[in-house]
This record gives C-alpha cells, sequence and structure tokens, in this order.
C-alpha cells in the first residue's frame, strides 16, 4: 500500500509541468497552429524562472516575491516567444514544423548559454516549498496523494476546468476553435482568424513557460541543460492523445507521469530490475498509447498546420 501511495504521491506533481505545456499547445492547435517548439519555451522559462531567485539570494534570503517575479517572467518570455513563432508561420506563413524545431533549438541553446553567462554552473536554489493544506492534508491516503503538495500543484490542475470552460464556454474559445477547424467560414463571419491565432500562441507560449518554471522552481529547484528532458515534444503528443479536450489530456498526463514515478519507486525499492529499461519506460509508454490511437488524427482540428491567407480562395 505505501509502495502504491508513493508513486500517486510523486506522479501527481511529476505532471504539472507536462499538463501546462500540454493545455497551452491544445489552445495553439485548436486554433490550427501546430508548435513543435514548445520544448525551447519550457527551457527559456525553466532559465528565466530560476535566474530571478537566484540573483536575489545571493548574500541574502529569499522571499516568495522573488519566486513569484521569478514565474512571471518565465511566462512573459513564453508568451513573447509565442509570438514570434507566430510571426513566423503566421505573417510569413513559414513551414511550422521547421519553424517549430527551429524556435526548439533556439530556446534550449539560448537558455544554456545564458545560464553558463550568468550563474557559471548547476546551482540550487530554495525554491518554492510544498504547502499542504490544513486538515486535508492529514487525511490517511488521501492526503499525501492530493493535499500535500506546492502551490502551483493546485493551481494547474483548478487550471483544467478553467481551460474546458474557456474553450467551450466563451466568446473566445468559440473564435479558437473556428480559427482551427473553418477559418474561410471564421473570416466571413468577421473574425480576424490570425490575430485570433497570434492570441491563441501567445496563451499557449505563457503556459509552456510557466510549465519550465514549475520545473526550475518547485520540482529540481535548479537549472541543467537537461532539465526539459522531451517533455515539450511529449506535451505535443498528449494533444492528440488527449483529442485536444483538457480532460483526457490531464489523463494522459498522468498516465505518463506516473509511469515517470513507478521507475524512480524501482530504482528507490532497489528492485532488480534494469536500471535502463525503467528509465525508458515512461517514453516507450507514449509511443505505444500514440501507436494505438491513430484515429485521434481524425478528430483534430481541420485546418491545423495550414496558413491562412484571407485573400487566397482556395
Amino acid at each position: 500500500m505505501d509502495f502504491a501511495v508513493n508513486i500517486l504521491a510523486l506522479g501527481i506533481p511529476f505532471s504539472v509541468a507536462l499538463l501546462l505545456a500540454s493545455l497551452g499547445e491544445m489552445f495553439n492547435q485548436r486554433a490550427g497552429v501546430f508548435n513543435l517548439g514548445c520544448e525551447g519555451i519550457m527551457a527559456m522559462g525553466a532559465f528565466l524562472g530560476m535566474l530571478v531567485p537566484y540573483a536575489a539570494g545571493q548574500g541574502a534570503p529569499v522571499s516568495g516575491a522573488f519566486n513569484l517575479l521569478g514565474l512571471l517572467l518565465a511566462m512573459g518570455a513564453g508568451a513573447l516567444l509565442g509570438l514570434f513563432f507566430g510571426l513566423a508561420v503566421i505573417t510569413f506563413r513559414a513551414p511550422q514544423g521547421i519553424a517549430g524545431i527551429g524556435l526548439q533549438m533556439f530556446g534550449v541553446g539560448t537558455a544554456g548559454t545564458l545560464f553558463r553567462h550568468f550563474v557559471g554552473g548547476t546551482q540550487s536554489i530554495p525554491g518554492i516549498d510544498r504547502l499542504p493544506i490544513p486538515v486535508l492534508s492529514e487525511i490517511p491516503l488521501l492526503g499525501p496523494v492530493f493535499f500535500s503538495h506546492n502551490p502551483l500543484v493546485y493551481l494547474t490542475f483548478l487550471l483544467v476546468p478553467a481551460a474546458w470552460y474557456i474553450l467551450f464556454r466563451t466568446p473566445w474559445g468559440l473564435r479558437v476553435r473556428a480559427s482551427g477547424t473553418n477559418p474561410r467560414a471564421a473570416d466571413s463571419m468577421g473574425i480576424r482568424v490570425n490575430l485570433v491565432r497570434y492570441q491563441a500562441l501567445a496563451v499557449g507560449g505563457a503556459l509552456a513557460g510557466l510549465a519550465g518554471a514549475y520545473l526550475s522552481l518547485c520540482q529540481v529547484k535548479m537549472f541543467s541543460d537537461e532539465i526539459i528532458a522531451g517533455r515539450g515534444f511529449i506535451a505535443v503528443a498528449l494533444v492528440y492523445f488527449g483529442h485536444w479536450r483538457p480532460l483526457k489530456i490531464t489523463g494522459g498526463a498522468l498516465l505518463f507521469s506516473l509511469a515517470q514515478a513507478l521507475q524512480l519507486a524501482i530504482q528507490g525499492q532497489g528492485i532488480d530490475f534494469p536500471y535502463e529499461f525503467a528509465v525508458m519506460l515512461p517514453y516507450a509508454l507514449v509511443i505505444v498509447v500514440l501507436a494505438f490511437s491513430r484515429e485521434s488524427l481524425l478528430l483534430g482540428p481541420t485546418a491545423l498546420g495550414k496558413p491562412f491567407n484571407r485573400e487566397m480562395r482556395t
């Protein structure tokens, strides 16, 4: 029982970075833009998120305000990178796949270079501590699993129903879905398709930046070149797995994170199992799940990956 509780207690916070990035990518793709640069935005968010409290903590205690400032800086940088990506693929109509890979390389490379310049080497930071919810965290079994995490974990899971409401119950969400499903019809109804796509990319970039900052401020409390570890690409895959719906995407993020927690628990318990296979397990699981959900490709936005030019009628 304790083994299962430990896996669940680890898996839920592990899912946060994936869930934030996946929700952001969901808004991108619902608007018709396929952003493979999520990994690069997360890397920049991870670096900038830890830079503020690290710089402020040189010889002085770090207050929560500096952690909050780091989160806001990461989100702002992510939004700007999302808009920069939009300039390439919306305004200049660059191929979205190639531009996304370019953004990924730019973000990861820039974050690593700035980190070595301003920090120099691996440095730990206090980060954001856990905030157990009074009374609820004392409930046997349920308390350690659901109510003993840092504030961003609670905020992220509250963001899931908020994302659903925004996407399916607000005028802006309707414009996003129309821009990714039938941009020509949306344009004829007076919707500024490219503007909506820019807005979706800014939202997606901000969430990806926040996801990266979560890793450096809450999960590992440091920055390294490998901190993202492919999570940006997995977030893109989870959007397909979750059929572009927040609740299903949450299930996919939890599935991957529980597999990651399982491999850590296997190593921690000293179970006789090859280390390499344990590390590979979460990534192999994503491949297997996607292989058996090929039909989900038919359910996505029909204009996904296609630039919109209102002057062209074909």
